[in-house]
Order: C-alpha cells, then structure tokens, then sequence
C-alpha cells in the first residue's frame, strides 16, 4: 500500500484553490477521523505522511505551476483480519452521512470479502479510498486502510497557476544526472506503453522546478491520440510495467473516471504519473529530485 497518491485529474479541473500545506493536511484528517469515530471495533492507527506532492503535474492544458497536492494515509491494525471488510463499509456508510460522494466502487467487491470504495467530498474536492488488502485470500483475511489526497491547491505567497514565474521552471542542464535519470525513467515508461509520442506541446519537455520542497526535474510528454479502449489498455501496461520493476505502484482516481496511475520508485525518490487525457493521449510525467539517491538498476 502507497502512502503516497495523486488525484491526477483534479489539478486541472477548477479553479485556483488558495490553502496552506497544514490546512491541506487538517482538513484529509477531519475526513479521516469522520469515518474512524464510527468504527467497531476500534482499530488501531498506523499512520503514514502528511506526504507533500508537488508541483502538480499530469493536466490537460500542459502549464506548470506551483500547486501541490496533499495525502494522508492510515493503515487500520489491531482488530481481527475478518473484520478489515467491516471496516471499509463502516467508512463507506459514515462518509455517505457526511453527504460526500461515491467515484466509484465494485458492487460485486462491495459484498465480498475485500471491499474497497473510491470517494471524494463537495465542494472542497478532497478524494479519499476505503480498501481492504489482502492477508489470505482463501480465510477471507484482510487489513483495511483510509487514504485522503486533497485536491491541487495554491499555497500562500506561490505564483498563480495562470502565471506562475518562468524562472522557476528553467532548463536543466542536460549532462545532470538527475536528467538522465528522469530521461531514462521516461523511455522505460514509453517502451512499455507501446504507443507513439506526440509532438511536444506548450509546458512539455524538461524542466527543473524550485519551490518550498527543493527542486527537481521534470519530464512530460503526451502519447498521439487513442481511442478510450486503447488508451485505458496503455495505463494498464504501464502499471505493470511499475509493478515488475519493483516500483511501489498505485491506481488512483480521476474527476473523469479516467484510468491513472502513480508509482514512486523504491530508491531515488521519483515520482510516475500515467494518465489517460480527455484530449485522448495518455499524458506522462516524471519527477526526479536534484542531487537525491542514485539507482544503477533503471
């Protein structure tokens, strides 16, 4: 299970959002602890983050800019692994109260044994996951978890995401070797597509990123247009591909019920984002940190 996720759609789908990364991080607990407080039994909590995602990366109108996105995540231990799948309902029923609503969800997984429900809150557009993991699939045995990721928001004194400073989003110099990694990462992802690229487009390429967390490079690209099936089948091969590199490897949940996916590689801290566009290419980012851990294994 990832402490880390990206509702990738959603940093293009309204308007700019003004918050500070703490107001971010108290409002996913509020959601989380609305759906805990109900609970029973009681699990015990084992939390990961507040983590800080940013720049927000895979939208449809290619511009970068200083929003990030905040997840939090809690694993719910202490209770007998028969109970993970009560668990999940009891959340999913107590944040129906709250009159948030479901994205989506499996009726058929919903009456078996290991659940999951994907749902986000109006008007804030924060998206949160109720899911059971598997402990033993033949007992019936599973582990639930919560996760709440806000949505795309401007923190106070950043530039606006219909301005942000150019200077902020400099080239890198080529022979880094954060670039290369970043460069080589994409191939992979490109070769596991199978699909051809598109001529780049305004805000695509390389760029290296300053802001509150360090900076980093960053590496877009879109594939040529693709029918939905083609496109959703696209994101599957990726997240296989994540999955047998060693990558831990998440699908998460978009406005438009679009496949995506985001992974974080084990040992250099880089983020994958892979995501079917509304313009119907599948739009890739790569986000690697200057002057982090090296990998000889990409």
């Amino acid at each position: 299970m990832l402490a880390v996720t990206v509702a990738v759609t959603a940093c293009g789908a309204q308007g700019e959002i003004m918050m500070s990364e703490q107001q971010a991080t108290d409002r996913a607990e509020e959601i989380i602890q609305q759906a805990v407080v109900t609970l029973s039994p009681k699990p015990t909590l084992e939390r990961f983050g507040p983590e800080t995602i940013g720049p927000c990366l895979a939208k449809d109108d290619h511009s970068p800019d200083d929003r990030l996105q905040v997840t939090l995540f809690y694993k719910l231990t202490g209770v007998p692994g028969a109970e993970a799948r009560n668990l999940v309902l009891q959340a999913r029923e107590a944040w129906l109260k709250q009159g948030y609503k479901i994205h989506s969800s499996d009726e058929k997984d919903m009456s078996g044994p290991f659940p999951w429900v994907s749902m986000r809150t109006e008007p804030d557009d924060f998206w949160m996951e109720a899911t059971t993991g598997v402990l033993d699939r033949a007992t019936g045995e599973g582990i639930a978890s919560l996760s709440v990721t806000s949505p795309c928001f401007l923190p106070p004194g950043k530039a606006s995401a219909r301005g942000a400073d150019p200077a902020a989003f400099e080239a890198p110099e080529a022979d880094d070797p954060a670039v290369r990694r970043a460069l080589a990462h994409s191939s992979r992802i490109y070769d596991a597509l199978g699909v051809g690229s598109a001529p780049t487009q305004p805000g695509e390429g390389l760029s290296t990123v300053r802001d509150g967390l360090g900076t980093a490079v960053h590496h877009t690209w879109s594939t040529l247009p693709l029918p939905e099936d083609e496109r959703a089948r696209a994101v599957q091969r990726a997240h296989e591909y994540f999955r047998d590199a060693g990558w831990k490897v998440r699908t998460v949940p978009t406005l438009e019920g679009l496949p995506a996916v985001v992974a974080g590689h084990p040992g250099e801290h880089t983020i994958a984002q892979v995501a079917a566009s509304t313009t119907g290419a599948v739009r890739v980012a790569v986000t690697r940190p200057l002057g982090g851990p090296t990998s000889a294994d990409v």
